[in-house]
């Protein structure tokens, strides 16, 4: 089973504000509980990132990801990179202005690469979305709160 998705949050930052946050790679385990193991140098081309994570469902997920390109633009910033593990494919975050400050895109298409984890999407694929989304909205929402 492939999770596709496509999420944008607002949040009341100017775009390098969300940016420098965004760097501060030793915050994350602060911000996110649930983030049970968090190993990385920064948000750079090259790094792989080692994570942990416990949604909350009765398995934990174990993946890297690798940090494949990192683009900087005057107005825009825009990271792709690819997930290995228990998850496998790809992930983009875009941040540019809007209208609310700025606006956070998170694209990614997933797929367990884990037997058992096949298994449970197979026979409840609900359960996978649903721990999909919920990391993504809770990592969303206590970002907005934690990060300033």
């Amino acid at each position: 089973m492939e999770i596709r998705s496509e999420h944008t949050h607002h949040v009341g930052r100017s775009v390098d504000e969300v940016w420098d946050a965004i760097n501060r790679v030793d915050d994350y385990r602060v911000w996110w509980p649930w983030l049970r193991r968090f190993a990385a140098e920064g948000v750079v081309e090259g790094d792989e990132w080692r994570c942990t994570v416990q949604p909350p469902l009765p398995y934990s997920l174990r993946f890297t990801i690798s940090i494949d390109d990192v683009e900087i633009g005057p107005d825009e910033r825009r990271v792709a990179a690819t997930v290995a593990g228990d998850i496998v494919g790809t992930a983009t975050l875009r941040l540019s202005p809007s209208d609310r400050g700025c606006a956070i895109d998170l694209g990614s298409v997933l797929r367990p690469d884990n037997r058992a984890l096949q298994v449970v999407s197979k026979i409840a694929p609900w359960m996978a979305r649903s721990g999909h989304d919920w990391v993504i909205r809770t990592g969303l929402h206590q970002f907005r709160r934690r990060a300033w």
